[in-house]
């Protein structure tokens, strides 16, 4: 699914559900040491599909730490993203020389929690009609999370759902910042473009820039 969403210059790998004898550096072992057993799931299946998506590079295996937001330190020169949800993981990556930026997000396709709508969905916000068997609610949700996922990396800020405004039409979105965005070039980003799809009861959402 992911491929269908990024040009050639992205590695991707995905899969559905876990992988089963993942073999971890040590240094990633002690990030989910005492953690529960979905966390250790979902982080050890998100590693095996960024090392592979390098691997798809030419890049050695290496460890891949979470910095300071949690987002995994990637080698120096290459630019990434993981994401998961129950029964899908994946992780895309790029040469920084390619892409400046890369932000990927999969969600259940299924309405949002009751009480979260109203801290994503704002009136400016648009979404594709019905009839494209997607919930619109949790389809803002993830081309907000994929905007936010190839934000932080540019500016090392917090990008709150309150800060974009979405515009989603037949599988491509665009993102409208409310706050000063990153400098490309001598130029500032006031917004960003991405791709969606919904099928097999998921949602995917990615954002490549530059």
């Amino acid at each position: 699914m992911l491929e269908e969403l990024m040009p050639p210059t992205v590695a991707i790998a995905e899969v559905f559900g876990d992988v089963a004898d993942v073999e971890l550096f040590p240094e990633e072992q002690a990030v989910i040491a005492v953690a529960i057993e979905g966390r250790r799931r979902e982080f050890t299946t998100g590693r095996h599909c960024a090392h592979l998506a390098l691997s798809r590079l030419g890049l050695p295996r290496t460890p891949l730490l979470p910095g300071p937001s949690r987002a995994p330190m990637w080698p120096p020169g290459i630019v990434g993203s993981i994401t998961h949800c129950e029964g899908y993981r994946a992780a895309a990556v790029a040469h920084a020389q390619d892409i400046g930026s890369v932000g990927i997000d999969a969600e259940p396709n299924q309405p949002l929690p009751e009480g979260v709508a109203r801290l994503v969905v704002f009136d400016d916000d648009y979404t594709v009609p019905a009839g494209y068997g997607v919930h619109a609610d949790r389809l803002l949700f993830c081309c907000k999370e994929a905007v936010y996922k190839a934000w932080y990396p540019l500016t090392g800020r917090w990008l709150g759902f309150e800060d974009v405004r979405v515009r989603i039409e037949e599988l491509r979105f665009t993102a409208k910042l409310k706050v000063p965005g990153p400098i490309l070039d001598g130029v500032e980003v006031t917004g960003f473009t991405g791709r969606w799809i919904a099928r097999d009861r998921l949602i995917l959402a990615a954002v490549v820039v530059g």
